[in-house]
């Protein structure tokens, strides 16, 4: 994980918000972390649950959704952001900090590295998605930390959908666990990488599957080290005895009930305002495939922002 080249401007001020963005409520997981080490700060919260799961999208559609989002957090007042999607951040971030060079920009990545580094029998296992593992970031991790280990992936297609649908431990997803779950067993794995963010909330289920000797690697702790040392390094610590409230405001793309639900049932510790932006998409210049082409189209409504160009029309809609 790295910041851009350069410091924020510096108008803007320690007492800002830091955007975190998702597909959905897996970013959620991190920014429990986020919270509980940098108490004083404020949270802007973007879950794009209109075109999750992100897992098997074009590249370039989850480069264009990336922009759109931090494009999105900024002009909401986001001093830094946090990229709190493994998805995204295996595809899409590299674009994020070219695009918004003064902007401190934090990612995730599988914690591959201190898997091995754990692991007593060399062989560690991945969950991740299909787009994380088949991402150039991915495989030079892997060729530069996992090369002498056996590492067994697996994408874990339908996961995403059963942490969205609040199935967390019922029949649909042990059934899913057991097999995802059965090569690394036969593998012999001692240690599996939660390389997708709403992962850790099947913490329990895949531990119920796995047993208690198989260790369970969830970046998020070491992602909010990283940020809280981003914004010492940058003077944007929020200053001690900010006023915690409200502590989240949390938009989502989706449906607004749904999501209510989601981040009171997940986060209940924090105090969330849940928000919907019901066409944020609409009329806005969606990335759609073009039939045949295999290339995005983008509605030519843009302003600059630093080298990206991007949308500013208000969002109709917006509570």
């Amino acid at each position: 994980m790295r910041t851009g080249d350069d410091v924020l401007p510096r108008s803007a001020p320690s007492t800002a918000p830091i955007g975190v963005m998702d597909s959905g409520v897996g970013g959620l997981s991190v920014l429990r972390a986020l919270a509980r080490r940098l108490p004083h700060e404020q949270w802007l919260y973007l879950a794009d649950q209109a075109h999750l799961p992100y897992g098997q999208k074009p590249a370039e559609a989850l480069r264009a959704y990336g922009l759109r989002m931090a494009s999105f957090l900024l002009e909401q007042g986001a001093k830094a952001l946090v990229v709190a999607c493994n998805t995204l951040s295996a595809v899409a971030l590299d674009a994020m900090r070219e695009a918004f060079p003064h902007v401190p920009i934090v990612g995730m990545e599988p914690a591959l590295k201190p898997a091995v580094r754990l692991s007593r029998t060399g062989r560690v296992g991945v969950m991740a998605t299909q787009a994380t593992l088949q991402s150039p970031r991915y495989r030079r991790l892997k060729d530069r930390f996992a090369q002498q280990a056996t590492v067994v992936e697996d994408p874990c297609q339908g996961l995403v959908e059963r942490v969205e649908a609040g199935d967390l431990n019922g029949p649909a997803t042990q059934r899913l666990l057991t097999r995802i779950l059965a090569p690394m067993q036969r593998a012999g794995v001692d240690v599996v990488v939660l390389g997708c963010t709403h992962f850790p909330f099947l913490e329990e289920t895949i531990r119920a599957v796995l047993g208690s000797q198989v260790r369970l690697l969830n970046p998020a702790e070491a992602v909010a080290r990283r940020l809280a040392q981003v914004l010492e390094a940058h003077g944007l610590l929020a200053p001690h005895g900010s006023p915690p409230s409200p502590q989240v405001v949390a938009w989502t793309t989706g449906d607004p009930d749904r999501w209510t639900r989601q981040v009171h049932t997940l986060v209940p510790e924090l105090e969330v305002v849940p928000k919907a932006l019901p066409n944020f998409w609409a009329g806005e210049g969606d990335p759609v495939l073009r039939g045949g082409t295999g290339r995005l189209a983008l509605v030519p409504r843009l302003r600059s922002f630093g080298k990206l160009r991007y949308h500013s029309e208000t969002h109709k809609g917006f509570p």
